[in-house]
């Protein structure tokens, strides 16, 4: 017979719960034999951990009244351009730490890529080629600052550049605002660019220098926010994905080395390695008054062969 309490560490029995210690394998137990075997899994071990979640803290009802509403709340603010639950797996770190589990490589020499960061939700499929030293800036702020971005994308083990690499960079402008959500003052793929390397595996465009800015707080991910005493803001930042046939792409986002948020970013989403050191520069044909320069390294497929790179968003038509 199932009773109505748990305890144990992920579902294993402890001798000395309080709580009826089978529970938990008595829920798992009620999948039929043909739930496929990833599912199980999955399922399995998503029942272990909010159990073991419920008598850790030993939920009160009260509580979990709370929580269910708070769930509720995450799919009635859901819009289009406005997914509340990416947000709040951002603000909890879920997003960035399932990037870092599908991300994370190195050779047996430990060679590792550029870091992988999060995706976000603003990446775009219809972002234009541009040509190499093309600006992506349609529409200049009053207060931008014009810059010229350059690298080199390497092969991690070899350095040398790689020819045909694709480098796609999108990026908000001075207001906080990507071009999707800013058509009063942003022609559409405005900071949106996707730049081919050429033979000898450098690029270089026109941007802006990234400016910081807060994460959208009216609806549940802002509460939670306020909730831990947590501020909504944003590094500065350029999106970047990385992507060759022969090689595992890579998507990231690079900021600023002088940003006052790196250390406290509210998705958890800042590395080391994809710092910015942004250099005053004069007499620019095209006027920037800046320069960044940048190299991404990426390692051949060869390591994992099966490697795919995230490219959209939650689609509600898959479920």
């Amino acid at each position: 017979m199932a009773t109505n309490g748990t305890n144990g560490t992920n579902g294993v029995k402890d001798n000395n719960s309080k709580f009826d210690p089978h529970f938990t394998q008595h829920v798992i137990g009620l999948m039929a034999p043909e739930t496929q075997p990833r599912h199980r899994e999955i399922l399995s071990s998503l029942i272990k951990h909010l159990h073991d979640f419920c008598r850790d803290v030993e939920l009160t009802q009260d509580e979990w009244i709370i929580g269910v509403n708070y769930v509720n709340s995450i799919g009635q603010a859901y819009k289009k351009n406005r997914n509340e639950a990416w947000r709040v797996c951002d603000v909890l770190g879920v997003e960035s730490l399932v990037d870092e589990i599908n991300h994370k490589i190195a050779t047996e020499k430990g060679i590792e890529p550029t870091s992988s960061t999060i995706l976000g939700p603003f990446w775009s499929p219809d972002t234009p080629f541009r040509d190499l030293g093309a600006s992506c800036v349609l529409n200049m702020p009053a207060d931008g600052q014009l810059t010229l971005f350059h690298g080199v994308i390497k092969d991690a083990e070899t350095g040398k550049g790689i020819q045909g690499a694709v480098f796609d960079m999108w990026q908000a402008s001075t207001n906080g605002k990507y071009d999707v959500f800013d058509p009063e003052h942003q022609l559409p793929n405005n900071l949106r660019g996707k730049f081919r390397t050429d033979e000898n595996g450098k690029f270089w465009f026109y941007c802006l220098k990234p400016t910081e800015y807060a994460i959208d707080t009216s609806g549940p991910s802002g509460d939670l926010l306020k909730l831990m005493g947590r501020h909504p803001n944003r590094p500065a930042h350029i999106h970047m994905m990385v992507t060759h046939p022969d090689y595992i792409g890579v998507t990231a986002q690079l900021y600023p080395n002088d940003d006052p948020w790196l250390e406290t970013d509210t998705v958890c989403a800042v590395k080391d390695d994809l710092l910015l050191d942004f250099k005053p520069i004069q007499n620019d044909p095209n006027g920037a008054t800046l320069d960044v320069e940048y190299d991404v390294r990426l390692l051949s497929k060869k390591y994992k062969p099966d490697s795919s790179m995230l490219m959209g968003n939650a689609n509600q038509n898959n479920f």
